[in-house]
């Protein structure tokens, strides 16, 4: 996934966000908070973002709480604003949340 990438429009990021309920736009980031049961789920889901982050070469910024964890990303090559990148991300976490017990 390296290389240039152009952000995308007020309207391209609008109907995206309609696919990825609980994520929304904050800062000119992509953002979501995801709550668990525990620390433990919370911190292993930390975890396995960070393999799917090295996989894509693409990594957001990850805030662990304790039975939280909120996700920011853009895309720094396109002047930090939001690319098809980021929600490639985005979708790829969703994709393993619930197995975290994630909400």
């Amino acid at each position: 996934m390296n290389g240039q990438v152009d952000p995308l429009t007020d309207k391209e990021i609008e109907d995206r966000l309609a696919e990825l309920p609980g994520w929304t736009v904050a800062d000119d980031k992509l953002t979501r908070t995801y709550g668990f049961d525990s620390h433990f789920p919370a911190a292993a889901m930390v975890i396995h973002v960070a393999q799917i982050q090295e996989e894509l070469g693409h990594h957001s910024e990850q805030t662990l709480g304790y039975n939280k964890l909120t996700i920011a990303v853009n895309t720094h090559s396109a002047g930090g604003r939001i690319t098809e990148r980021d929600f490639a991300l985005a979708q790829r976490i969703e994709a393993v949340a619930a197995g975290h017990g994630a909400r």
